[in-house]
């Protein structure tokens, strides 16, 4: 099998999950650069950690680490806050910051950690 049929095969596998190929420009770095920076993130935070046993293993972690990512994970571009959840309101009170508990959920077998802050 050629790389060209290995593509075809591959477009064929995204229509069949309803899913459009959209080529990206020539010179367009922009175009790229959202999934580009997923990809990386995704990457260093959890391929790079993670054996994968099958192609089901994957798709579980890449479940699991999109949640993670949308959900907890702080992006710079929004100011620290995760897309899926705004920023908290900050603590003013000097009594609750003396006594702040602080829980640690682990996911992906500790892999990624998520931090919160206890009610």
């Amino acid at each position: 099998m050629d790389l060209e049929d290995a593509g075809s095969n591959f477009d064929a596998v995204l229509a069949d999950a309803g899913l459009a190929v959209v080529k990206s420009g020539v010179r367009m770095p922009r175009m790229n650069s959202i999934i580009e920076r997923w990809i990386q993130t995704c990457r260093r935070e959890l391929l790079d950690h993670t054996l994968i046993w099958n192609q089901r293993h994957l798709l579980h972690a890449l479940r699991e680490f999109e949640t993670f990512y949308n959900g907890h994970l702080p992006h710079r571009a929004l100011r620290s806050a995760a897309p899926l959840h705004p920023l908290p309101d900050p603590i003013t009170d000097p009594a609750q910051l003396t006594r702040l508990d602080v829980l640690r959920q682990d996911r992906l077998g500790g892999t990624v950690h998520e931090y919160r802050h206890a009610a």
